[in-house]
């Protein structure tokens, strides 16, 4: 799969990761790349309110490297590896456990080295022309209606 959505605003990039929070299932993974300040924390945390309630506080878990929130179905590992120096720390924070029974969403996927699962959804976020317009790139997922 491959295509692209351009976004005008937070609120419709929101409204795309609450799209796709309605395809996620158990063992998922759900990788987001892109610049600082791109877009992914918003996605991110759209799309964890989107599964686990919108009362949830969704904080980005920069300094944590790992926040685990429980869903109604499943739990959803959000991952944001900016700080990892070296592939090898990303085992210790229960990233396998993560892929075996939960949601996996991660950002800066790039610091993930040998630790890439088989099987993800990737999504680009890239600035567009104008100042809240951003252009989201997904590949992966070949057996989903989308």
């Amino acid at each position: 799969m491959y295509f692209k959505i351009t976004t005008h605003s937070a609120e419709e990039t929101a409204a795309v990761a609450r799209k796709i929070a309605s395809f996620l299932r158990p063992q998922d993974v759900v990788l987001l790349k892109g610049d600082l300040g791109a877009g992914k924390s918003i996605f991110a945390r759209a799309l964890i309110q989107s599964l686990c309630g919108e009362v949830s506080e969704v904080p980005s878990p920069t300094f944590t490297l790992v926040q685990i929130y429980e869903g109604s179905d499943f739990d959803i590992w959000h991952f944001d590896l900016y700080r990892v120096t070296h592939p090898d720390e990303i085992c210790e924070l229960g990233i396998e456990e993560a892929y075996a029974t939960s949601v996996s969403v991660i950002e800066w996927p790039e610091r993930l080295g040998k630790n890439v699962p088989r099987e993800y959804l990737e999504i680009e976020f890239n600035y567009g022309s104008h100042e809240n317009e951003r252009v989201l790139t997904f590949r992966g997922w070949t057996d989903r209606p989308m």
